[in-house]
């Protein structure tokens, strides 16, 4: 009888697989931004800058700092009721 393979609780599906490990994600916002590495880049992985030039070019020196090089903008909606 043949052996069935097990698959390890840590493998992901291919289509859940890193495509680029060296990407950051940015949420935009009107008066901050949310910035995120890869776990393990520096001791916290999401950090907040402000939306100013000076939270700009802190938020550029800590990607450089953590070997970016691809980046993912996406900007937050709040509705009220209308």
């Amino acid at each position: 009888m043949a052996k069935r393979k097990i698959k390890s609780k840590n493998t992901l599906p291919k289509h859940l697989q890193h495509i680029n490990v060296n990407a950051a994600g940015i949420d935009v916002g009107s008066k901050s931004h949310f910035v995120a590495v890869p776990v393990g880049r520096d001791k916290e992985s999401v950090k907040e800058f402000d939306s100013y030039t000076t939270g700009l070019n802190e938020w550029v020196a800590w990607l450089k700092k953590c070997d970016i090089d691809t980046v993912a903008m996406g900007k937050r909606i709040f509705l009220n009721n209308f």
